[in-house]
Parts: C-alpha cells; structure tokens; sequence
C-alpha cells in the first residue's frame, strides 16, 4: 500500500475541496462565491489525478511482478528488487487532508477579528448617496462605518438601521456587532465592527450571531480615530442564525 500514498493523499484533498465546494456552501467560510466553479474543477482535478496515478502504478507493478515471473521461471532470479516506496512518515500527510474531509474548519470569528489593530485615519470626509426611504434601512456593517465616520452629510441622522453580524466583547464590558470582510478569500479579511449601546439584555455571548436595530450616535470627529468605532443605540436585539455567507464584501 506504501506505493499508493501520494495517490490517496490526492484524492482525499480532491474529495475534501468537492465536499466543501460542490456538496455544500461550506467554501464560503473562506473564498468569494464567485471562485466556486474553480474549486469544483480543482477538486476533480485531483480525484482524477489520484485515481489514474493508482492505476498506472498498479498497472506497472503487474508488468513487474510478469517480468519478475519470467526471470524467475529461467533460474537467474536472486531476490525481489523492489524500489522504496517511501518513508512510512510520509502517511502523516494524510491526516490533514482527512481533518479537511471529515472537519472543516469554522469560518473566521472573533479571534481573528480582535486581532486585527484598529487602524482609521482621514480617507477623505464628503458626501456618499442618500439612503433609501423607510425605516429601518438594511445595511452592512461596512456601509453603516463608512458613513459614521466619513459622511460630511450625515445621511444616518434621524434613521433607523438594521445590522447583522456576530458579537464580540470590549474590555471595559463594552460589545460590538461585528462582520469580517474579503475581497477573495478568508486570508485578506478585515474588520468592520460597530459597538452596541443600550441592548436591554445585555451583551449576548461571543459569536453569537444577531441582527440589531437602532440608530447612529454620532462618536468623535468625522474621519478621526475618534469616530472609530462607530455607536448605535439598540432599539432591538434578536438572535438568528449564522448566514451561510459569513463574510461582508468589501
């Protein structure tokens, strides 16, 4: 079986990227929808690579063991000279393509976005589109950032918004809603988070999941640090489920 390691190990990753990619959305917890069709290419790419690697190496260990026969059968034959297959070791390498199969990992969460520095300076104040009529308005975590801390014509004044995202905790028992956001996969995401004022429950678990209603309350000066995070008053918090796209784009 040693001979047939690095054909296995192809076609568990192969399987793995299927399982996430064609079988489910769990590849949203780490790429853009839009890189779907690649990651189901890939992945029969490396079952077929896996399975016909196989078959040729059987196929040339029957020729071998044919050839061996025939030297045998005319008396020359003094052993089995069989070629390392490899280091047994090498079987390791098929633990973490199983771990992928079996366990894949979760989407990003409040660790990674906790670790990120809160990094905003200046990116020029002006005047972004008016919001649509009726309230509460949806917006994402990002939209809702931008026009806290940039919008010179202070389009949230007086509206009602609605958020969702996961929650995360402050150290002076502050909580933000909070979403990461990618332009490709998990590896580039960055923070958008929004610190959450007057909840009547208090401060949900971390990663829990909800969507929160409210209104803006103007923080700092327009595009300082100050304004950074930006406040909401909750009028709301309720609990849902955690959308199978986990991530903002940017």
């Amino acid at each position: 079986m040693r001979r047939y390691g690095p054909c296995l190990l192809l076609v568990l990753v192969g399987a793995a990227v299927l399982r996430i990619s064609l079988l489910s959305e769990l590849y949203l917890r780490y790429v853009q929808a839009a890189l779907r069709p690649y990651l189901v290419v890939s992945g029969v790419v490396l079952v077929l690579l896996g399975a016909g690697t196989a078959a040729v190496r059987r196929s040339a260990r029957d020729v071998d063991e044919a050839n061996e026969e025939d030297v045998h059968g005319h008396g020359e034959g003094h052993g089995h000279g069989h070629g390392a297959a490899g280091p047994r070791v090498a079987w390791l390498l098929t633990l973490p393509a199983l771990a992928l199969l079996l366990f894949p990992p979760p989407a990003l969460g409040s660790y990674s976005a906790e670790r990120e520095t809160a990094q905003r300076a200046a990116q020029g104040v002006g005047t972004f589109p008016a919001l649509p009529a009726g309230d509460p308005v949806g917006l994402t975590l990002g939209q809702f950032s931008s026009r806290a801390i940039y919008d010179s014509g202070r389009s949230l004044k007086g509206r009602t918004v609605r958020m969702t995202g996961f929650v995360t905790h402050g150290d002076d028992g502050t909580w933000y809603l909070t979403r990461l956001s990618v332009t490709c996969c998990a590896a580039d995401a960055t923070t958008s988070k929004v610190e959450v004022r007057g909840a009547a429950d208090g401060a949900p678990p971390v990663d829990t999941w909800v969507t929160v209603t409210g209104t803006w309350h103007p923080e700092g000066e327009l595009g300082t640090d100050g304004a950074w995070p930006p406040v909401v008053d909750a009028s709301e918090v309720r609990r849902v489920r955690e959308p199978a796209d986990p991530y903002e784009k940017r």
